[in-house]
């Protein structure tokens, strides 16, 4: 008998290592609960998982066998139950997140100590990032590289005979939130999936970034798969051959929309491939600077941004939903994220570990990859790069219908006047919204703040 242990992958459908142990023999599915990897999440990615996990034990017994659940630590879990059902290795699926290998290994010492093989497979990404050079100059590089190697197919579900008869009572423990968390499990993510191939794969280009969009049709604008992937209910080989397929299928416009999507597949395969190769990706910069950034504590104005009360309109309805949701669409994630680093100067990380707190989509290689990027400390081949938050929202929510869903207190303004309203005088916006903040920091001085600061850092100035 084969033991499959299952980390973060709450799915039957295209995972590689329960593929992989079926095929080697019969499969039984475990579940470990460990305090360690869901202690470092948020509260809300961790109930979110756990749900997961709850369904994925439902879908075992739909197919006949059960999945085991138990709590402790992995290494001394795993052998004992290798031991109790005989089973001769230990299947399961590589993760790159530091206190995931640092399991892993004491899981793969233990079971050799205990005479039980160990078998790791390929799961969370399209290509293994050892196959791949260590760095790469910009996105395109890496994407030529990536894009060479050929992609897995999903995998299949095992079939019921290829599981163990096996019946387990113990409960998948629940975890309280303070959000409405999206529907659970692979349906979930399959029926979500299947809308956006449906209605928004086709014109995904074009309304990723339209904020209007974002918040009348949100699936359609975006997929909203970020905390499926994230969580892993849904694999990423499956999604790629889903997007794949419809890329095929697609002309004229339609093809240029779809192969977006693709390419942003691509830029979560390199935030994993930055954490493979550099472990330490959220707690160190990426970049090499000569001298020291200097970072300002700031404490006030990182509570501002915290709560969403900067008074730059886009900025704080960004960090409103992300507050109220545990999401944040893409566009206000990015601005959101260089107001903090550039027009603030606070460090990358406060913010970095503010969105761990936060997100239901949190994933360790994206969001650090990403928060690094914005930062201008991680891969961006632009030196110093500061989003305006006036001009971002000028141009991708001019009617103002994002920032009014998640700031009350400006849906009485008119809309050009919340777009321009860090640019506004004090007795304007006072007379405009009183019950709104004023900007904690002047556009235009933070601005040149941060680009100074920023080439100093780099030896330029």
């Amino acid at each position: 008998m084969q033991l499959f242990w299952h980390r973060r992958d709450p799915r039957t459908r295209d995972n590689a290592g329960l593929a992989a142990a079926a095929e080697a023999g019969t499969v039984l599915p475990v579940f470990v609960h460990d305090a360690d990897p869901f202690e470092a999440v948020s509260a809300r990615q961790r109930a979110f998982a756990l749900r997961h996990v709850k369904r994925l034990k439902a879908r075992y017994r739909e197919l006949g066998s059960d999945l085991i659940v138990r709590a402790g630590d992995p290494d001394e879990v795993l052998p004992a139950l290798a031991g109790e059902y005989g089973s001769e290795t230990v299947f399961y699926n590589e993760y790159y997140r530091p206190v995931r290998q640092s399991r892993r290994r004491a899981v793969d010492a233990a079971l050799a100590d205990a005479g039980v093989e160990s078998e790791a497979r390929t799961d969370a990404v399209l290509v293994d990032p050892g196959r791949l050079a260590e760095r790469y100059a910009n996105h395109g590089r890496f994407h030529d590289d990536w894009a060479g190697v050929p992609k897995a197919d999903p995998y299949p579900e095992p079939e019921p005979d290829a599981l163990a008869d096996v019946r387990d009572e113990t409960g998948v423990p629940e975890a309280d939130t303070d959000v409405d968390l999206p529907g659970t499990g692979y349906e979930a993510a399959r029926e979500r999936f299947d809308e956006f191939l449906d209605y928004g794969i086709r014109s995904y280009a074009d309304t990723r970034d339209d904020l209007a969009r974002a918040v009348e049709a949100p699936t359609h604008a975006v997929s909203r798969m970020s905390p499926y992937l994230a969580t892993g209910a849904i694999g990423i080989r499956e999604t790629w051959a889903d997007a794949t397929d419809a890329f095929e299928a697609a002309t004229g416009d339609a093809r240029r929309n779809v192969d977006k999507y693709r390419d942003e597949l691509s830029w979560r395969e390199q935030m994993y491939h930055l954490l493979y190769y550099n472990p330490d990706l959220a707690v160190a910069n990426y970049k090499s600077f000569p001298n020291p950034i200097a970072w300002r504590e700031a404490d006030g104005e990182f509570e501002a941004w915290r709560r969403g009360e900067t008074g730059y309109p886009l900025v704080d309805a960004g960090m409103r939903q992300l507050n109220a949701e545990g999401y944040v669409h893409n566009r206000p994630r990015q601005v959101v994220a260089s107001f903090l680093a550039k027009h603030l100067l606070i460090d990358w990380r406060r913010g970095a570990r503010y969105f761990t707190e936060q997100l239901i989509d949190h994933d360790y290689a994206s969001n650090h990859g990403a928060w690094q990027w914005t930062a201008s400390t991680g891969t961006d081949s632009v030196d110093v790069r500061i989003f305006d938050p006036v001009a971002q929202m000028a141009k991708y929510d001019v009617d103002a219908t994002f920032v009014k869903a998640y700031v009350p207190e400006l849906r009485d303004v008119p809309a050009e006047k919340v777009v321009d309203w860090p640019t506004l005088s004090r007795d304007e916006r006072e007379g405009l919204a009183p019950d709104y903040p004023h900007p904690i920091v002047d556009r235009d001085d933070g601005y040149e703040r941060a680009q100074r600061v920023f080439e100093e850092a780099l030896g330029k100035r």
